[in-house]
């Protein structure tokens, strides 16, 4: 299962596996690019990033928070284009997608939707049985997308019984 945080300067990854109700914690981390680089070429870094850890760890779904804005347009423009370049990446492998917005990831992870981005990091750690909140922020929030999935996919009962 792979979890994907959105973003432009920033995309957050992370892959959990799971048995029944047992969750594991599989790798997590951070895709970047160039702030200097030209919009068109950082989508392209991005894609192929991903692209990269897809390969690497074969998932076979994907759970990703839905765009969530309220004052600035113009970031929610580069993030809807990012959430396009990894949509299309599911898609290419044909993979499942669960879309979720960050008050459903909230539930479903800590069990109420006015959790703190704390409260929720702290609970990835728990659920995922680690020694420490994973880093960076958009890692662990990518961890908790790919939870919420397996929480509310209901499609298999293990990630391999889906392939």
């Amino acid at each position: 299962m792979l979890g994907v945080d959105p973003g432009f300067a920033h995309i957050g990854w992370g892959i959990v596996d799971f048995t029944g109700t047992r969750h594991r914690h599989v790798e997590h981390g951070s895709i970047s690019s160039d702030r200097s680089d030209l919009p068109a070429r950082r989508l392209l870094v991005l894609y192929n990033k991903l692209n990269a850890i897809i390969d690497g760890f074969n998932p076979v779904a994907l759970g990703i928070e839905t765009l969530y804005f309220l004052k600035n347009v113009s970031s929610a423009m580069s993030v809807a284009q990012a959430r396009g370049v990894i949509l299309l990446a599911a898609a290419e492998r044909d993979m499942m997608v669960g879309e979720y917005s960050p008050l459903v990831i909230k539930q479903s992870v800590v069990g109420s939707g006015r959790a703190g981005k704390t409260q929720v990091q702290e609970m990835v750690k728990i659920l995922l049985g680690l020694s420490h909140i994973p880093k960076p922020d958009h890692a662990a929030d990518a961890l908790a997308a790919a939870i919420t999935f397996i929480h509310h996919g209901g499609l298999c009962s293990t990630a391999s019984e889906a392939r």
